[in-house]
């Protein structure tokens, strides 16, 4: 086989790998910007919330914007993730946190906060 037609198997076998690399460095770096932002909102979320003393209104005011936080983390792995396992984990995130979020908030709503 000559050179030329060598290097043409080359080249045509490689460049479908090279542009899955280019995508999912894209994808590395948009899913990096999102997480980065879910950490960042959750961490101010958690700070902005006053402590009361009350341990147990504490609690669920800072764990609802830890939780906040893990949902939106998830939605990212949602969006970005390939691997099926990573995808299952991620919605049973989002699910049971919705919930226990939704417990936090109507605790707080019964007991006048």
């Amino acid at each position: 086989m000559k050179l030329a037609a060598k290097l043409f198997v080359i080249i045509a076998l490689t460049a479908p790998a090279a542009a899955a690399v280019a995508q999912n460095a894209q994808h590395g770096s948009d899913s990096t910007k999102e997480f980065k932002a879910a950490d960042m909102n959750m961490m101010k979320n958690m700070n902005a919330a006053p402590y009361t003393g009350n341990p147990d209104v504490d609690f669920r005011t800072h764990m609802i914007p830890h939780h906040e936080g893990a949902i939106a983390m998830a939605k990212v792995g949602l969006k970005y993730a390939n691997d099926a396992e990573t995808k299952r984990m991620a919605q049973k995130i989002i699910d049971d946190q919705e919930k226990e979020v939704a417990d936090m908030q109507a605790w707080l709503k019964k007991n006048g906060h």
